[in-house]
């Protein structure tokens, strides 16, 4: 029987917001297979590649990752990957935290570092999602958070058609009314008022 060909694989995860593909791969370095899984979030199994990154490798293969927040979500997490690869005899080389894992690492030591840096990493992540929703409230409570645009009322809406019908600049117009230029093109665009209807004979004659 042929014997098996070690390989060294990528696993690495980026979201639609987190475009870092680049710097992931640049930090592991030349490989002969990359997993790429396009996901920010979700559970365990909605990651179809890291199941077929495990699934592929073998006896004394690696598994490069760039960081072990883009492996794992959580400490368990981490742990139950870590021990399937090793399970398989690969080994999980963790490029940021230069620490690598595999069935014969198994020590006490390696087991603290890896429970340690772990635990680190998802307090880490908490941190930034705690930072993030405090900018969001922040942006809220100042008025400028934008989320989904704020549509006119009729009543809106004919009052900024008198406006620009008397010469005031649509940005002003929008800035008056608290809405973007763009929401209030589509409003003049999509609804035209009672007197413009009456006015264009097309509209007004019968089909």
């Amino acid at each position: 029987m042929t014997p098996h060909k070690t390989q060294t694989v990528a696993y690495v995860r980026v979201s639609s917001t987190d475009q870092n593909l680049h710097r992931q791969l640049e930090a592991i370095g030349p490989v002969d297979r990359v997993f790429e899984e396009k996901l920010s979030g979700g559970s365990r199994t909605d990651r179809t590649a890291l199941a077929k990154c495990i699934r592929y490798v073998r006896d004394g293969d690696v598994v490069r990752v760039a960081s072990m927040d883009r492996l794992a979500r959580s400490l368990r997490d981490l742990r139950d990957i870590v021990d399937e690869v090793a399970g398989k005899g690969a080994t999980v080389a963790f490029v940021k935290e230069q620490q690598t894992y595999g069935r014969d690492a198994e020590d006490a030591m390696g087991q603290l570092m890896l429970n340690l840096l772990g635990a680190f990493a998802e307090f880490e992540r908490s941190l930034i999602r705690e930072r993030q929703a405090e900018g969001i409230r922040i942006v809220k409570d100042s008025g400028r958070y934008l989320g989904r645009a704020k549509k006119l009322t009729p009543d809106q809406v004919t009052e900024a058609r008198e406006l620009v019908a008397t010469g005031v600049p649509k940005t002003v117009v929008a800035r008056k009314l608290g809405v973007d230029r763009a929401t209030l093109y589509r409003a003049l665009v999509g609804t035209p008022s009672p007197t413009q209807a009456l006015e264009d004979p097309a509209q007004a004659a019968p089909h």
